[in-house]
């Protein structure tokens, strides 16, 4: 009958004392006593919380402890997901699947060489002239705050050169330097990890994912597949609207600040592209760069212009472009976003920053197709008209 199975009601007339007993329920322990009551559920469950948060924990520490081969796998895993409609178009099209590959990767790293090159190109060719704008732009400053209502005088602010020349010769700056340099190889041996691993997941992504589902069959193996199918879309229309989103920003903020007249147009235009890549935080940071350059460079009126600027593009982008693009790629809520952000960025700094929204994004889309492929899993469905009772009386 098995465990939890149900007796089968006796005959009308039958004595008990005549059945067998060797089926009877044994007496409860205490200890079972113990852990069956209201308290006991609770504590089992807390139990069963704590061991679950102590294998995150685990996986946690691991990842900060490897970060030099976690992040590269991440980030080539996202990359793999947005390019990969180009590598299976060109198979489709009667290329080979090694040629595909190849194209396909080769195409990405000239296209971030060539971001990179350009952005060296322009600070290189404009360094000059963005200390000589930074100077005459200081001096207005200078002479800008002299006329504040309260007063700043010339030795505070003699004070405030001083202890940034200061700064700039002390050790910490040395030490600085030094630590960028391990940074800078650690760069490097990421790059290569990140472009191997970016390779072979372009090459034989849905054979290594084929061979991580060996040891489910039937509807598990099924669910595997759908996981798999709504990751990579998920990463892939997050990573390419991004980029449009990005693209568009960083062309219309670039316009603007060649109009104001301000200097590093380029390097700032690829600075709002990469920034727009960080949810919430990204535009407000780009934004505040542009106007602290234009403060130093041009000046406070024209500052002040480059504010305008960002924010009307910020505004056109978030209203109108972002929900074309992005469509429902993702479906989180703005304090989600929010969590996962802080909790990359604690995690993996800027990079985790990048990545923890999409990877947070890809989670939930494998939730909602864990049972079927518009059916989510037990605990996220819907089990009630989900109305707030306030909102719902106002609209009344």
């Amino acid at each position: 009958m098995g465990l939890f199975g149900r007796r089968a009601p006796r005959p009308a007339g039958t004595d008990t004392q005549d059945q067998p007993t060797e089926h009877a329920a044994p007496p409860e322990s205490p200890a079972s006593r113990l852990w069956s009551d209201g308290f006991g559920r609770v504590g089992t469950r807390a139990l069963q919380i704590l061991a679950v948060v102590a294998i995150i924990a685990v996986f946690g520490y691991v990842g900060t402890r490897l970060t030099l081969v976690v992040i590269p796998v991440l980030i080539a895993l996202v990359l793999a997901a947005a390019i990969s409609p180009l590598v299976s178009y060109l198979r489709r099209h009667g290329w080979p699947s090694l040629l595909a590959t190849w194209v396909s990767l080769l195409g990405l790293v000239a296209l971030l060489s060539g971001i990179v090159w350009l952005v060296v190109r322009a600070v290189a060719d404009q360094w000059d002239e963005l200390g000589r704008q930074a100077l005459d732009g200081f001096d207005s400053l200078e002479t800008y705050v002299q006329n504040l209502p309260f007063e700043i005088t010339d030795e505070q602010i003699a004070s405030v050169r001083e202890s940034a020349l200061n700064l700039l010769q002390s050790d910490t700056v040395g030490s600085g330097a030094i630590a960028g340099v391990s940074q800078t190889a650690d760069f490097i041996a990421g790059f290569f990890i990140m472009i191997v691993v970016l390779f072979f997941f372009l090459k034989d992504g849905p054979a290594m994912w084929e061979f991580l589902l060996r040891p489910f069959e039937g509807h598990r193996y099924e669910r595997g597949q759908r996981v798999g199918a709504a990751t990579v879309s998920t990463l892939g229309g997050y990573v390419r609207g991004t980029a449009i989103v990005a693209l568009v920003d960083a062309i219309g903020i670039g316009i603007g600040l060649a109009i104001v007249g301000v200097p590093l147009v380029v390097p700032l235009s690829v600075l709002v592209f990469l920034l727009a890549f960080i949810p919430l935080v990204g535009a407000t940071l780009a934004g505040i760069i542009a106007a602290l350059v234009t403060l130093v460079a041009v000046g406070p009126v024209e500052a002040l212009i480059v504010v305008a600027i960002v924010v009307a593009v910020n505004q056109l982008e978030g209203d109108f472009l972002q929900p074309i693009v992005m469509g429902r790629t993702l479906r989180l809520h703005p304090l989600v976003i929010l969590f996962a952000l802080t909790a990359g960025t604690v995690l993996a700094g800027i990079t985790g920053a990048v990545l923890a929204v999409p990877v947070a994004a890809s989670i939930w889309r494998a939730i909602q197709v864990w049972d079927g492929p518009d059916l989510p899993a037990r605990f996220a469905r819907q089990k009630r008209p989900e109305t707030v009772t306030g909102l719902r009386d106002e609209k009344s």
